[in-house]
């Protein structure tokens, strides 16, 4: 069964999830869950930079790499998108280690790079998920709430959950139609 796309509006601000890769959107910004060097690496990181090209390769390496739980912004370069977002989610330790603040930080400071960069239309993956281990449930949760709160999501038409496959966006779908 495929799970249907879901659209919501928060303030001024179109929240939706969907299942799609998000190396093919045409958005202002796509947010790349990548590691604290941001040298590349595998799944959406590694699929992020295989399809930019070298050239985001080569801005990376002037940023001085990125703490979990902060965001820096590159251009886009062969993406679709006009700029990546990249954020370091933290490592599932088991819950103990503050990985729930950590990953929501990581939605916070999207929000507000994007918010400053004049980024109207973004994606994000779910940050954490893959071989970081957060759990998907949980940080479906989180991913939603905290981007629903932040207090700059105005200056953001349109942020859409980009979900690599139906559990994932079943997670995100029922997080958005749980907001009040």
């Amino acid at each position: 069964m495929t799970i249907p796309a879901i659209s919501r509006t928060v303030g001024t601000t179109r929240l939706e999830a969907v299942a799609a890769d998000i190396t093919t959107l045409a958005l202002d910004a796509i947010v790349n869950a990548a590691n604290e060097s941001l040298l590349g690496g595998g799944g959406v990181d590694g699929a992020i930079h295989r399809t930019a090209g070298p050239e985001l390769l080569a801005e990376c390496r002037t940023l001085g790499g990125c703490r979990t739980g902060d965001a820096k912004i590159t251009a886009g370069y062969r993406l679709p998108a006009r700029h990546v977002i990249h954020t370091v989610g933290p490592v599932w330790r088991g819950g103990g280690d503050g990985e729930d603040e950590l990953l929501a930080a990581c939605y916070r400071r999207v929000i507000a790079v994007a918010a400053g960069n004049g980024i109207r239309t973004l994606a994000i993956p779910a940050i954490s998920t893959g071989i970081y281990g957060f759990p998907a449930d949980r940080a479906a949760a989180i991913a939603v709430r905290t981007v629903a709160d932040h207090r700059n999501l105005d200056a953001v038409a349109c942020v859409t959950f980009c979900c690599f496959g139906e559990t994932t966006l079943r997670l995100h779908r029922g997080e958005i139609e749980a907001l009040p």
